[in-house]
């Protein structure tokens, strides 16, 4: 039983990391603030919910379980709301959003 719950600690932990570390080059990569705020809050919230997880379970009902738990919730209701609030900010403060997608830039009147 202890080899199954180390497997499942592994697998929540490197899946975890990985995820982190895609969520680290989509922020490098993405055109915008917009696509990169997106990217950091809903990655990352997924990639500390499968970390603390795999903390969790290797840290078996003990009180560190618990506080890994309120960590999670706190962690939860706050990535996303600061996402919100920094784009909600940006557009205020007035960044639009790029949206002609990913593709190479389009000429314009003005570029020939």
């Amino acid at each position: 039983m202890e080899l199954v719950l180390d497997i499942a600690t592994w697998i929540l932990l490197l899946a975890g990391s990985v995820l982190l570390l895609i969520t680290g080059y989509g922020l490098l990569r993405l055109p915008d603030l917009y696509t990169r705020i997106h990217a950091g809050g809903m990655a990352d919230t997924l990639a500390t919910f499968l970390i603390f997880i795999g903390l969790a379970l290797q840290s078996g009902f003990t009180l560190v379980t618990a506080k890994l738990l309120l960590v999670l919730v706190f962690v939860f209701f706050t990535s996303p709301t600061s996402s919100y609030a920094l784009a909600q900010a940006s557009f205020v403060a007035g960044l639009k959003p790029k949206l002609d997608g990913f593709g190479p830039a389009k000429k314009t009147d003005e570029d020939a």
